[in-house]
């Protein structure tokens, strides 16, 4: 595979992946600074960084558009990463670092989430709501790009990815708050081991937007 060619090709694709690479590199950074070089001011510089990355995924979406270029589906993928992470992000920094400290620094375990019952219902109803800030951020670029675009067809295919978000939205909310009411949440606490098995269901979907958004990436480059 040419790599340099598709990268000419699909500019607004390799900087959605250099943004994501850069993002862990950053966390990473910001980790080490903090725990092992013991440099807490480094590392909230380091953290502050993050939100920049996201700006110059926006303003160089945007700037493509601008000169130019026909949307196509690296566009529509921008978008939504860039609803991921303004949601996502300030929560995976979390969970990453908690869970370093207590893994490698002595830190404390971080807590599982609620098994069960109303805690569990309210801890999914949390989560969904970083979901709808996802989608609202994702939309609400789609519909920048969308007055950008000229074409009939270019605005169709930013409203394709409109739909995609809608979708993931309308999945998790069915999937998340309402399964979990209509399950037990607000019955009586489940055993430990459906603790686990809970949590891995939320970390299912968190992972299952960024991949349902690259399948869908894929089948429109192929396209």
């Amino acid at each position: 595979m040419d790599v340099i060619g598709w990268i000419r090709e699909n500019p607004v694709a390799a900087l959605v992946v250099a943004c994501e690479v850069a993002f862990w590199v950053f966390l990473a950074a910001a980790i080490v600074a903090r725990y092992v070089l013991r440099r807490r001011r480094l590392s909230t510089v380091l953290l502050l960084c993050e939100p920049a990355i996201e700006v110059v995924l926006l303003v160089a979406t945007v700037g493509d558009l601008l000169r130019g270029s026909e949307p196509t589906w690296t566009h529509g993928l921008a978008a939504l990463y860039l609803g991921f992470t303004v949601a996502f992000g300030r929560y995976t920094v979390q969970r990453v670092d908690a869970w370093v400290a207590w893994r490698f620094f002595d830190g404390p375990r971080p807590p599982k989430p609620p098994a069960g019952g109303r805690a569990r219902l309210a801890y999914e109803w949390r989560l969904w709501l970083h979901v709808l800030l996802a989608w609202t951020v994702a939309v609400a670029v789609l519909g920048v790009l969308w007055l950008i675009a000229n074409a009939p067809d270019q605005r169709e295919v930013l409203l394709g990815w409109g739909a995609r978000a809608s979708l993931v939205l309308v999945l998790w909310f069915v999937t998340g708050p309402v399964w979990q009411l209509f399950a037990g949440g607000l019955g009586e606490r489940p055993s430990d081991d459906a603790d686990g098995g809970a949590s891995d269901r939320s970390d299912d979907r968190a992972s299952g937007l960024a991949r349902g958004a690259a399948s869908s990436a894929g089948r429109d480059g192929a396209s």
